[in-house]
């Protein structure tokens, strides 16, 4: 079998460390993109090192020659350093896609969050979703991957639980089931060997926020502590700092509380459990 050769762009970040190891544990020869030669150091095992900045298009010329596959996890949470969601989730992503498009690579792998198509009205989904439709109506073949949330994500849970009290709005029912990066670098990594072209993908425990809560204060040793706010506070939050802060400041905290008032239940994949995360968290042993 010819060894496909696979440019991951978002190495540096949670879920792209893992795909890097993913697809070298698989044999395959990777390129990664990194914005300075320092950033070098993160890896052990990489085949081929680019050095650029997705944002500025002439810096990236010829990322993809010889490359059969792309996988992006590109993207920002906070908007900093004057970029925005659409400098960098859309336009950065964009500028990769149309060097993909020159040198025909099989297949681009894109990482969107689980129901960005249906919460375009988010700032930082509006730039991702942009992507998702360039990328479509593009003649290459695509990917789509749309996980729940992280297993790092959890950590805020984790922070107000050393507390010793933990806040939930409305009855704390709702319910996720977050993944680790390792489970999902797994998946990224069979789908695009697959050519699946779109799929969301979850842990495999669902939790409903009250469960969550008690095992973050567990995981502190910690007596179960919950205090449930009224839903119309999480709403109220949401439309105050639309109205008087700018993207920059709403946009993460906008996301982070639309997803806090919604079912988000994927389908399960993996075999890492969010206790044993907690504990290795509480213990500095991840």
């Amino acid at each position: 079998m010819i060894q496909k050769r696979v440019l991951v762009a978002g190495a540096t970040g949670y879920l792209g460390g893992y795909v890097v190891k993913e697809l070298k544990k698989r044999g395959y020869w990777v390129r990664v993109l990194i914005r300075k030669p320092s950033q070098k150091q993160v890896f052990q095992s990489v085949d081929e090192f680019f050095i650029g900045e997705i944002v500025k298009p002439e810096t990236i010329v010829g990322i993809t020659e010889n490359i059969d596959w792309v996988f992006s996890s590109i993207g920002i949470t906070r908007q900093k350093d004057g970029l925005t969601y659409q400098d960098v989730d859309y336009q950065g992503n964009l500028n990769l896609l149309k060097e993909a498009l020159k040198t025909g690579v099989e297949v681009f792998q894109y990482i969107s969050a689980i129901n960005g198509d249906r919460l375009r009205h988010l700032k930082i989904f509006e730039a991702k979703e942009k992507f998702v439709d360039e990328l479509k109506s593009s003649s290459l073949n695509y990917s789509i991957v749309r996980p729940n949330g992280f297993f790092s994500d959890m950590e805020d849970f984790l922070k107000m639980a050393k507390e010793g009290r933990m806040f939930l709005f409305g009855d704390g029912t709702l319910a996720l089931n977050p993944i680790h990066g390792e489970d999902l670098a797994k998946v990224c990594v069979d789908n695009m060997e697959n050519k699946v072209m779109e799929e969301t993908v979850g842990g495999p425990e669902i939790f409903s926020h009250n469960e969550l809560a008690t095992l973050a204060l567990k995981a502190w040793k910690k007596p179960v502590k919950i205090m449930y706010l009224s839903d119309c506070i999480r709403k109220a939050i949401i439309f105050l700092l639309r109205t008087f802060t700018s993207s920059k400041t709403y946009g993460p905290i906008e996301f982070f509380l639309t997803i806090m008032g919604m079912d988000n239940i994927a389908t399960p994949y993996g075999n890492h459990r969010l206790a044993d995360f907690f504990y290795d968290r509480v213990h500095g042993k991840e």
